[in-house]
């Protein structure tokens, strides 16, 4: 036999072998089968927990870096407000203000070797109300809905554990190990309440075994072919940079312009850097949820999600062209957020400025993410400089109590949901806890529409009643475990 056939038919045994291969992984790579017991009934009374949450939207503790901006007097009011809701709780946790703004609560269970941090922040982004179709600060029910700034973002949440405590206290329920309220009122700013915290429990060296703030939620649709509702923990956030570009010019009539001016150089250095995404990075949360919610979806899904070793540059790919989540998710994202040249329309400016907002994945850092930047725009007239940002968080560990009891408080709430890691986008407080645990998860226990989701930090906040109930019936079934 010739040669050429000898090494087409080993090729051809080869590719089939490998066809095969991949086949077969993508049929196995299915759901283990679990059988999910039946949890018992919680009983909560939703009217008690929607009257508690529509109190603390109507303090309107609107957060601003500027500080004269904000109304002090709101944020007193929402902490005077707390204990006439939950009485139980400030009867019997031990209560300190930390800092300015940051409320601190420690529930003493039968033991203090291993405590739990359930995390919230009650200031709110600001609104404009016009934009408004109910009034954002009134806490108004309607349909079965209840509208209000931090609804969701989250006072909802805030209200979910003290409702739950109140609940438990009122049985006369003792937790295993201690269980502390940790409530920031400068989040939205980034301020340093979580960080205040955070350095007490140093100070006293307490570790925590388990940390949960805001951060995922049970969603829809948000994975190439699975219909099954998701609930997503996010064991990782990314980081976040602010990088500005700057160039410095003559200025001048815009009648007679240089070849380049101020702008123009910098919409040049915008194209190379949007053209030039950051590499593809497979992290651990992308990967486990990759191999946890893949199963359920459909064969191409699969096919892909099970053999990532050979499919990954496809999906790299993919991602590049499509940009969204799925990029967000396997790279340092780029988004161009600020410019400013002349106020002038016939003046050209000395000097004009324009920001980037990246989210750094792990692996990357601020500052090698800025230098690539630098490479990339290659123009010594472009200044790149950092303005802020902070370094993607630790990785959180997934395979230990503290996450299959958040993972066993969801499948009892959600009784339906695919319950699954993945990478925290945007930024919360729970990433300064990374410091001194590696059991931080972020979760936000509400099954929430796309609608919803794109209420938060937008306009028309609000969630269903049935929500607010379901909130305080995942923190009853979580506390009952830890």
């Amino acid at each position: 036999m010739p040669p050429e056939i000898i090494l087409l038919l080993i090729i051809a045994g080869i590719l089939g072998a490998l066809i095969t291969f991949v086949l077969v992984r993508a049929i196995m790579f299915k759901p283990a089968k679990a059988e999910r017991e039946k949890a018992a009934p919680v009983f909560v009374s939703g009217e008690q927990a929607t009257h508690a949450l529509s109190e603390m939207i109507k303090c309107k503790t609107v957060s601003d870096k500027n500080k004269e901006n904000e109304d002090e007097e709101e944020f007193l009011k929402f902490e005077q407000l707390l204990p006439t809701l939950f009485p139980r709780v400030y009867s019997k946790c031990e209560f300190e203000k930390v800092g300015d703004r940051a409320l601190l609560f420690r529930w003493r269970g039968v033991s203090d070797a291993s405590p739990t941090v359930l995390m919230a922040h009650y200031d709110v982004v600001s609104v404009v109300e016009e934009d408004w179709e109910k009034p954002a600060f009134e806490g108004i029910i309607e349909n079965g809905v209840l509208w209000g700034r931090g609804a969701i973002d989250t006072k909802g949440t805030l209200n979910g554990v003290l409702s739950a405590a109140e609940a438990l206290i009122g049985e006369g329920y003792v937790p295993a190990n201690d269980v502390y309220f940790a409530f920031a009122g400068d989040e939205e700013i980034n301020g340093h309440g979580a960080q205040d915290i955070i350095k007490l429990f140093a100070e006293r060296n307490i570790t925590p075994g388990l940390v949960l703030d805001e951060g995922g939620a049970v969603v829809d649709n948000v994975f190439p072919g699975v219909t099954t509702p998701c609930a997503l923990i996010g064991i990782a956030e990314k980081g976040m940079l602010n990088v500005e570009y700057r160039v410095k010019g003559g200025g001048g009539h815009s009648s007679s312009p240089a070849p380049h001016t101020p702008v123009g150089r910098l919409s040049k250095a915008c194209l190379r850097v949007e053209n030039h995404p950051f590499k593809y990075t497979l992290t651990k949360p992308a990967k486990e949820m990759f191999d946890t919610v893949g199963r359920h979806s459909t064969f191409l899904y699969r096919l892909i999600f099970s053999n990532l070793w050979l499919f990954s540059p496809l999906l790299s790919l993919i991602s590049k062209l499509t940009g969204g989540e799925l990029s967000a998710m396997v790279r340092t994202s780029i988004a161009f957020t600020q410019m400013e040249g002349s106020k002038g329309m016939n003046v050209i400016p000395p000097v004009a400025t324009m920001v980037s907002n990246h989210r750094v994945i792990q692996g990357d850092t601020m500052e090698a993410a800025t230098a690539r930047i630098r490479k990339i725009v290659n123009d010594p007239k472009v200044e790149v400089s950092i303005i802020d940002g902070t370094n993607p968080s630790r990785i959180s560990d997934t395979s230990c109590a503290a996450y299959d009891t958040v993972k066993a408080a969801i499948s009892e709430t959600w009784h339906e949901a695919i319950v699954s890691p993945y990478l925290m986008l945007a930024c919360s407080d729970s990433r300064h806890w990374s410091v001194i645990s590696d059991k931080v998860y972020r979760f936000t226990p509400m099954h929430l529409s796309k609608e919803e989701r794109g209420t938060i930090h937008g306009n028309n906040e609000r969630v269903p009643l049935d929500t607010v109930s379901r909130t305080v019936e995942f923190y009853i079934r979580l506390m009952r475990k830890i």
